[in-house]
């Protein structure tokens, strides 16, 4: 990481000046996946777990005690804020929230994304969150559609090839 995007904390160490959760826009519900919901409390766990092992004296461990006091508020609050939103019982063919959407590129090359929750987002497995743009151009679609979406790499024409949902599991 750049050291433009760091900060030295008072142990002398590097600690990102970036947030670490990506924001929901303002008036956005927290939609999540029963998976997003499941890492968040895990996440929490292991967050309380880890501050609970820092009991003791020392700056250094104070410190570390704040800062995981910090992240653990922001993620319960978070988690409280969360909407369950469980895969629908009919539309199998229209993208909604949790689906996983195949689509067909004009060169015929085809890619899978699974539209989340913004804290279960990672574009490198191939889960986009409901407020990126490309989620926002296939919700509501069918199968088979058309879709004209503005990439990095100029307007494109997409074709929704398929729409799946994973129902009674938690993993994607």
């Amino acid at each position: 990481m750049s050291k433009a995007f760091t900060k030295e904390d008072d142990r002398g160490g590097d600690e990102p000046a970036l947030p670490r959760r990506a924001p929901l826009p303002d008036g956005t519900p927290n939609y999540v996946t029963a998976r997003g919901l499941a890492l968040l409390e895990a996440e929490l766990t292991a967050l309380e777990r880890e501050r609970a092992q820092l009991a003791g004296e020392g700056d250094a461990r104070r410190a570390a005690w704040l800062r995981l006091g910090g992240q653990i508020a922001e993620l319960a609050a978070r988690i409280a804020s969360a909407v369950l939103i469980a895969p629908p019982a009919d539309a199998e063919e229209q993208v909604r929230f949790g689906a996983a959407v195949r689509i067909r590129r004009e060169d015929g090359s085809e890619e899978v994304f699974r539209i989340v929750g913004v804290d279960e987002a990672d574009p490198k497995r191939g889960c986009i969150a409901f407020v990126a743009p490309l989620a926002r151009a296939l919700l509501g679609k069918y199968a088979g559609d058309a879709v004209r979406f503005a990439s990095p790499r100029g307007a494109e024409e997409l074709e929704i090839a398929a729409v799946d949902y994973e129902r009674g599991s938690s993993a994607t």
